[in-house]
């Protein structure tokens, strides 16, 4: 029988026609914007006090392409606790924000809240939130600058009606300090979270993972347990809404974009 040789180009064409059919596609189509810098399209605002959607004091702004929380308004910041939210729930992501505390804080704000903000993740929605509700049952990616002197850490973890499992145990502690160093001044800081639905979640700063926990769940305690509690009494969180604070201290937003994980975080 007579042989017949074959290209090696042949094969290479042949190679790759086999792998390009046998390949998954990439479970996200790249980084989206959360905040267009331009104004506050797809956002509610949620202000302790205040129905849905009034933006007392005009505490959430664009300016100069920035989102912004300022208090030049408010004679006083009396509890008026405030979150911005995006108007999707999210389970599997990587959510990155950049942000930079300025100026005075609001009169009469509490001390633990001097540059004091956070991302809220796995929350409720803003719809479900009573009117004098301060803040919304969530995980808390607190975000905190330094005073110029001491030791402060960012991304800690708070649990605003919510548990997790941190060290392999039940943490019911309210907030947890990371890892992370102080961030003085004015300075812009670049942070990551990584959010696996009901599994685990990861803060990240300068490419280090500065806490690590699992299993965000609903604390029976809090008195929104009930009304939260789903169909199916699963208390684990797998999904919920995405929020900034306004906790007194003015800060800027100059980034908050979003890599959608698909039904996983492989």
């Amino acid at each position: 029988m007579k042989r017949f040789s074959v290209k090696p180009v042949i094969v290479l064409l042949m190679l790759a026609t086999i792998l390009s059919c046998t390949s998954t596609k990439p479970k996200n189509e790249g980084w989206i914007q959360l905040f267009n810098g331009k104004d506050l399209t797809d956002w509610n605002i949620k202000i302790t006090g205040f129905p849905l959607n009034e933006n007392f004091g005009n505490t959430f702004r664009v300016e100069d392409s920035l989102l912004k929380v300022r208090y030049d308004q408010y004679e006083k910041f009396d509890g008026h606790f405030g979150h911005i939210f995006y108007k999707h729930p999210y389970s599997h992501y990587k959510i990155r924000v950049e942000y930079r505390f300025v100026g005075d804080q609001c009169p009469e704000g509490a001390g633990w809240a001097f540059r004091n903000s956070g991302i809220m993740i796995h929350g409720q929605s803003a719809e479900s939130m009573e009117l004098n509700q301060d803040f919304p049952v969530s995980i808390e990616v607190q975000l905190l600058g330094g005073n110029g002197t001491d030791e402060r850490s960012t991304l800690n973890l708070c649990t605003p009606g919510t548990n997790v499992v941190y060290k392999d145990s039940l943490w019911t502690q309210h907030c947890t300090n990371s890892s992370s160093k102080t961030y003085h001044g004015d300075q812009w800081v670049t942070v990551e979270v990584e959010v696996c639905g009901d599994s685990i979640i990861k803060h990240i700063i300068d490419g280090h993972t500065v806490i690590e926990y699992s299993k965000p769940q609903l604390d029976d305690r809090d008195p929104s347990f009930q009304k939260l509690l789903p169909a199916d009494k699963n208390i684990l969180l797998k999904k919920g809404t995405i929020s900034l604070q306004a906790e007194s201290h003015p800060v800027d937003f100059r980034k908050v974009e979003l890599l959608n994980m698909g039904d996983d975080c492989e």
